[in-house]
């Protein structure tokens, strides 16, 4: 039952910010969307002492510039975006996260994906085009609508590397410590253009209520969901998660602020959604041999992405408080994660890079 909920709870809450982004802009400009999310969410991990741990030297810069790519400047976007498109489509076209991801990482490894990583590119950014494609060919073009995919398209592509470089910073410090420093910092960034917005907003009580539950749930605690389930299920089933956004936005958009949706873009959104389900099980089939009894450390084929400094049997990537029984979990890349039984030897027979850290929507 609890993984179930660690499953479902975090696309849900995910999906749903794209609404509480809307109904906020209806009492404060983008900038002032972004700044509070984001304080709003840095105060909440403040309170949990997991999020407080420290994390090494060397990764400090490396972490405040994650601020920029995976929260500052894509969580700018999206309230920007939401000002020329529906929060359903902004929901719908934020499936391709998974893509964007995949395809930055072969273009970092400089080398092609895996064929079934391909087909789902191939599938999921076909369905991408068919979602955005109504408001990108609508007859007026004063409605800003191709201004607004763009905007999403930028957004998504700063995940894509954001999501690569997140990988190894949270493989080495834990997932909760750097996100709650690169909120710090992106509070830093956002509060010049943030602070005037929020100073000029005319509140209401339910943009309030909305950009409060944004930032606490949207920001902080579904992240911290999301890596508990990491933790008790391996990212890779964790990560299913993400298929809900798209449906909890698009319902959501639809049943509570009456959007007009077309129904090209409802199929390329489950074209998509179809296209990101390849990528993972593409990623699934990647092959691991766990050789029980040996010494991990011993192995000259295992996981690069370890510590070598690090206990084998410890779990550097999850909550301090979880506690994944007799697995442990490793790394294919820096990026992606497995669970292999404590004391045995892992071998990755296909290196592809692997599923991506929790997500900020």
């Amino acid at each position: 039952m609890i993984d179930w909920l660690l499953l479902v709870l975090p696309g849900c809450v995910w999906g749903a910010s794209f609404l509480f982004i809307a109904e906020g802009l209806e009492s404060v400009g983008p900038n002032g969307v972004t700044f509070l999310r984001i304080l709003i969410g840095f105060l909440t991990l403040s309170a949990m002492p997991a999020a407080r741990r420290p994390i090494r030297r060397a990764d400090r810069w490396k972490t405040a510039g994650l601020g920029v790519l995976w929260l500052a400047f894509p969580l700018s976007m999206f309230p920007f975006a939401e000002q020329h498109v529906s929060s359903a489509l902004t929901g719908m076209l934020n499936g391709a996260t998974a893509l964007f991801a995949a395809a930055v990482a072969s273009l970092l490894a400089r080398r092609l994906p895996a064929r079934g990583v391909l087909v789902g590119l191939a599938v999921g950014f076909t369905g991408a085009v068919l979602i955005a494609w109504p408001g990108v060919a609508a007859p007026d073009p004063g409605d800003g609508q191709a201004f607004g995919v763009l905007l999403i398209v930028l957004a998504l592509t700063s995940y894509g590397f954001a999501y690569n470089v997140a990988g190894p910073l949270q493989q080495r410090n834990g997932a909760l410590p750097v996100i709650w420093r690169a909120l710090g910092a992106s509070v830093l960034l956002t509060a010049p253009l943030g602070i005037p917005a929020v100073l000029h907003a005319h509140w209401t009580l339910w943009p309030v209520l909305s950009l409060l539950t944004l930032g606490a749930f949207g920001t902080a605690i579904a992240n911290v969901l999301a890596a508990m389930g990491a933790g008790r299920m391996g990212a890779t089933t964790a990560s299913a998660t993400t298929f809900l956004i798209p449906v909890v936005a698009l319902v959501l958009g639809v049943a509570v602020r009456h959007e007009q949706v077309a129904a090209l873009s409802i199929a390329g959104a489950a074209i998509c959604l179809t296209g990101a389900w390849l990528i993972r099980r593409a990623r699934a089939a990647e092959t691991i041999v766990a050789v029980p009894g040996s010494d991990p450390g011993s192995d000259p084929g295992s996981d690069p992405g370890s510590d070598p400094g690090s206990d084998p049997g410890s779990d550097p990537g999850s909550d301090p408080g979880s506690d994944p029984g007799s697995l442990t979990r490793r790394s294919i890349d820096g990026v992606g994660e497995i669970f292999c039984a404590k004391g045995s030897r892992t071998r990755r027979v296909r290196g592809e890079p692997g599923v991506g850290p929790c997500g900020l929507r």
